[in-house]
């Protein structure tokens, strides 16, 4: 994949810490959260997994400006640091490529344990530095066990509880995709609707074809009733699915003859005179900025 499309150059740098701008404060107080305590004491039993993320150098001074990595910095250096790998971003605007490394998603957090681990570092180790129960670090170790690729690429961007993992894998790669592609376009990648999904899916659709136990107080009308719900609702997303790349297209380019109507001032006079319902409705469409509004 080309830098261009990654928004970083793939290759780390090792930049001395004398040479990063921080792009921001720091939150007081932050030296006693917990959040910090766990990454300070993570750095220093495995060191830094992910590299930092700087802009281009300044040929002046020889600087970057540093885009994400912060509070890891900050840890490093108490740690005894004096710098750090960092990836050079290619973005001009800081907020493009923020929006893009945002907060690590479950999957990357799953790659980062296992990297680790790869490294001799022993889930223990790892559990006992990030102050939380050993299973934890487990689950998030085998996320990915029995989820097949393209579930699991659908599924990169999110933060998900690791429990759902448990889930997905009770279901044929067929089906697992079809429910993840329902849990991202509702927003709602929970383990409860995960399993919703899982007692509404057919036999035939399951791993070793046994259903799973029946949820308290769902009779086996209203399972096979939520079954053929299920069923519709996928259907109606795979239509949605398949035009909605042409609705947005028509979307546009009604946006842009309706704002060159109003634009005209003849005709905006008109309407506001005579048509002042059908001018609310067409401005109301110029100011729309998706088909979810």
């Amino acid at each position: 994949m080309s830098a261009s499309l990654l928004g970083f150059i793939p290759d780390p740098l090792t930049v001395p810490f004398e040479k990063l701008l921080p792009s921001r404060r720091l939150p007081m107080g932050l030296e006693v959260s917990k959040k910090y305590l766990q990454i300070k004491s993570s750095i220093g039993s495995i060191g830094l997994i992910e590299p930092l993320t700087i802009g281009a150098v300044d040929k002046a001074t020889g600087a970057h400006v540093l885009r994400d990595g912060h509070i890891r910095v900050q840890a490093m250096k108490e740690l005894g640091f004096h710098d750090a790998p960092c990836l050079v971003a290619i973005d001009d605007e800081s907020y493009t490529y923020n929006n893009r490394v945002n907060r690590l998603s479950t999957i990357q957090e799953h790659m980062m344990i296992r990297r680790a681990v790869e490294r001799g570092v022993t889930p223990e180790r790892i559990a006992k530095d990030l102050k939380v129960d050993v299973s934890h670090i487990q689950k998030k170790l085998n996320l990915l066990d029995g989820i097949c690729a393209e579930a699991a690429g659908l599924l990169k961007d999110q933060r998900f509880s690791p429990n759902i993992g448990g889930v997905i894998r009770k279901m044929k790669p067929t089906r697992q995709i079809e429910c993840v592609e329902l849990m991202v376009a509702t927003n709602n990648v929970t383990v409860s609707y995960a399993n919703a999904l899982l007692a509404a899916t057919p036999v035939a659709m399951l791993v070793g074809e046994r259903k799973p136990k029946k949820l308290a107080g769902v009779s086996a009308e209203q399972m096979a009733k939520m079954e053929k719900e299920m069923g519709n609702l996928q259907g109606q997303y795979k239509s949605i699915e398949h035009s909605y790349g042409q609705d947005v297209l028509n979307l546009v380019l009604a946006k842009g003859y309706l704002k060159n109507l109003l634009d005209n001032e003849a005709v905006f006079r008109f309407l506001s005179m005579r048509q002042p319902d059908v001018l609310r409705e067409f401005s109301n469409l110029v100011e729309v900025d998706a088909l979810d509004k």
